[in-house]
């Protein structure tokens, strides 16, 4: 047995699922894995707990040292613990997801990665383990959070146009949206500030771009709200 493998619990370990907002798609982060089993499968960045860490410190450590990607907020949101969802022996593990704007990290290797690579949400490898259940499962968590706390926003850049934030929720929700009913509620909650700027990347129909009121936003994060779509 290696001296990594005795600093770890070998039955518990933490995967994490970072969602990424660009060119219009939903996209998830994954890892070629450099490691049996499933060396060389597309996976989600994960790793076992050391035995002297808290939960939050592995969650940290395992996501930097898979993908080159650090402070930033990851949240637990579930136990998996199928019996069989490890081939050589019992592991449960720690789901944990974040959101995050993919062109700010750089993104690296490690000892157990390949590669580290965008993927659509929509266009999948195929998954080791219950990776893929991982992923639906925190999509399906995300869905539900951002009908009544504003934390998809983060993925948008400082400054937006409405029908990028539309774009947004939509991915997210996987469904179309009325644009009148949409905008009518996003305004009503007051979270915007119409900038006296125009999106000069559309020439034909430059629209207006708005930010964040932070002191609105970052209250509505504390308090919740109900955004029924």
């Amino acid at each position: 047995m290696s001296h990594k493998l005795k600093e770890v619990l070998k039955n518990i370990s933490i995967d994490c699922v970072i969602f990424g907002f660009n060119n219009n798609e939903l996209e998830v982060l994954l890892i070629k894995r450099a490691v049996n089993p499933y060396k060389d499968y597309w996976a989600l960045p994960g790793g076992f707990i050391k035995k002297n860490e808290l939960v939050k410190e592995a969650a940290d450590r395992i996501l930097f040292e898979t993908t080159g990607i650090n402070n930033i907020f990851l949240e637990e949101f579930e136990i998996f613990d199928s019996v069989d969802r490890f081939p050589l022996w019992r592991v449960l593990t720690l789901g944990h997801y974040a959101l995050i704007s993919p062109n700010l990290y750089h993104l690296s290797t490690g000892s157990d990665s390949l590669e580290v690579k965008w993927f659509s949400i929509n266009e999948l490898p195929d998954l080791p383990f219950d990776h893929l259940h991982i992923i639906n499962t925190a999509l399906m968590k995300l869905r539900n959070r951002v009908r009544y706390k504003p934390i998809g926003f983060e993925l948008l850049p400082a400054k937006f146009t409405l029908p990028q934030l539309q774009k947004l929720y939509e991915v997210i929700l996987g469904k179309e949206l009325d644009k009148r009913n949409f905008r009518k509620k996003i305004m009503k909650m007051k979270l915007l500030k119409m900038l006296n700027e125009k999106d000069k990347n559309n020439i034909k129909r430059p629209a207006l771009l708005y930010k964040f009121d932070n002191k609105n936003y970052n209250r509505l994060k504390e308090k919740g709200f109900v955004f029924e779509i």
